[in-house]
């Protein structure tokens, strides 16, 4: 869950839930991650929250955004 009155910034936070679905297998290779709208009432974050912690998992690596159609978790290798 995210902490709000936590010193790590909320995006931070979502980032790191967001990479956990990712490392355990709960979201695969190729798979849709949650959208924008589903994330913000899940964790009562804003838009821009979510969209911040989207960008840190593609410098990652972890993600990549198809136009239209939402954020996918990419193949490692």
């Amino acid at each position: 869950m995210i902490n709000h009155d936590s010193d790590v910034p909320v995006y931070v936070q979502l980032a790191g839930i967001l990479r956990d679905m990712i490392t355990s297998g709960q979201v695969r290779p190729h798979e849709r991650l949650p959208s924008i709208s589903y994330l913000v009432q899940t964790y009562g974050v804003a838009d821009q929250t979510v969209k911040k912690a989207m960008q840190v998992l593609r410098d990652e690596g972890l993600v990549q955004t198809v136009t239209g159609k939402g954020v996918y978790v990419v193949e490692r290798s």
